[in-house]
């Protein structure tokens, strides 16, 4: 019990810590207009990424202890790293460059490896949460938004403090907002989601040189990713930075976006390949394979149940529906030779889960009445 308490105090601090360092060189007012203008995108990024994440949703647990772990940790340690590499390349290149050299350089290596820690912790710690690719692009994406969250309340608070609000073509928040909340929102996420998918390989591979490989090669796209965006910035003009954004940043978002929508048919095929084996040993009714087989139908379950039954019955059913996904990916697993040791005894588990949940929602479904043949789906 005491390890994850001194991990919430050691996250609680260092929000401290960025609150009052960003208070500090900004003011109090520019934090909160900072604040405020940060809201929107990250609400986007974050929504962006529970949709990828429907299939099998991980525990929110874990989902905000990556954003927080991103706002406040990664933000803390890559500031003091990145404030000493300017001051070293200050000393060694010369006053002034020293911020390019951070930027460059510094920036893209350390933030990169502290954002995606929370993934290599998930992995290493809750392996039976991470099933793949799409975990490890949820996982890294929240931790990049964290991340994006904090950076961008500084920089949309300093842009206030220095020339108020602005309009759109000139400085100030409005040109701020429209660069880093229009342009590029997911510019962090996508850095760190490559990491992500390095990650989620070596996760699902038997093989001991694919298992450190793939996350090496995850991380050096996302740094080479970061440090090319950051020159275009740093050291290119207008025109630099629109080539690398329309020729380099928007074709990589959308092979992200790709490989994401792949996936999650991946997913939706893995499940319904599984349901009727699930079904002939009765670990699910018959009249439940075709809305279980598709989100359309599992969101029209849950909202037949919330709306006949209560909201209760609403969580019963989504409870039951991502602990026949969790079983679904498990068998593939060991069907396919890629399961973890102790995957049998896992396998026990998820079912002694299945049935109590499934019977927790049957019972709400039918008002306390013993009926567990099938969950009522009409009304």
């Amino acid at each position: 019990m005491l390890l994850p308490v001194l991990g919430l105090v050691l996250v609680a601090l260092c929000g401290l810590l960025v609150l009052g360092l960003a208070t500090a060189r900004v003011g109090v007012l520019a934090t909160v207009i900072g604040v405020v203008a940060a809201v929107l995108p990250v609400a986007v990024v974050v929504a962006t990424f529970l949709w990828i994440d429907r299939w099998e949703p991980e525990p929110a647990s874990l989902l905000l202890l990556s954003f927080c772990w991103g706002a406040f940790v990664a933000t803390l340690t890559a500031l003091l790293i990145n404030d000493t590499a300017s001051a070293v390349g200050d000393m060694l290149l010369g006053n002034g460059n020293g911020d390019k050299f951070s930027a460059i350089v510094s920036a893209p290596l350390v933030e990169e490896a502290v954002k995606a820690l929370p993934v290599l912790a998930v992995l290493l710690r809750r392996s039976h949460e991470f099933d793949g690719l799409v975990d490890g692009i949820v996982y890294a994406g929240f931790s990049a938004a964290g991340f994006a969250f904090t950076e961008n309340i500084y920089y949309f608070g300093r842009a206030f403090a220095e020339y108020g609000f602005g309009d759109a073509t000139s400085a100030g928040v409005l040109a701020a907002f429209i660069l880093r909340g229009v342009l590029s929102p997911f510019a962090h996420p996508l850095f760190t989601v490559l990491t992500g998918i390095g990650i989620g390989i070596a996760a699902r591979t038997a093989s001991k040189q694919v298992r450190f490989l793939a996350p090496l090669g995850g991380y050096l796209a996302a740094v080479s990713l970061h440090a090319l965006w950051n020159a275009s910035a740093t050291l290119g003009g207008a025109t630099t930075f629109i080539n690398v954004y329309f020729l380099i940043m928007v074709p990589m978002f959308l092979g992200v976006l790709l490989l994401v929508l792949w996936q999650r048919r991946r997913e939706q095929r893995v499940v319904a390949a599984a349901l009727p084996e699930m079904a002939e040993s009765r670990w699910i009714a018959r009249s439940e394979m075709e809305l279980l087989a598709s989100l359309a139908g599992r969101r029209q379950w849950r909202r037949q149940a919330r709306r006949e039954s209560g909201r209760a019955a609403g969580r019963a059913v989504g409870a039951y529906q991502a602990s026949v996904t969790e079983l679904a990916f498990l068998r593939r697993n060991l069907a396919c030779g890629n399961a973890e040791p102790g995957a049998n005894r896992r396998h026990a588990e998820l079912l002694a889960v299945l049935r109590s949940v499934r019977a927790e929602a049957v019972r709400l479904a039918n008002g306390d009445r013993q009926e567990t043949e099938s969950i009522p789906q009409r009304g």
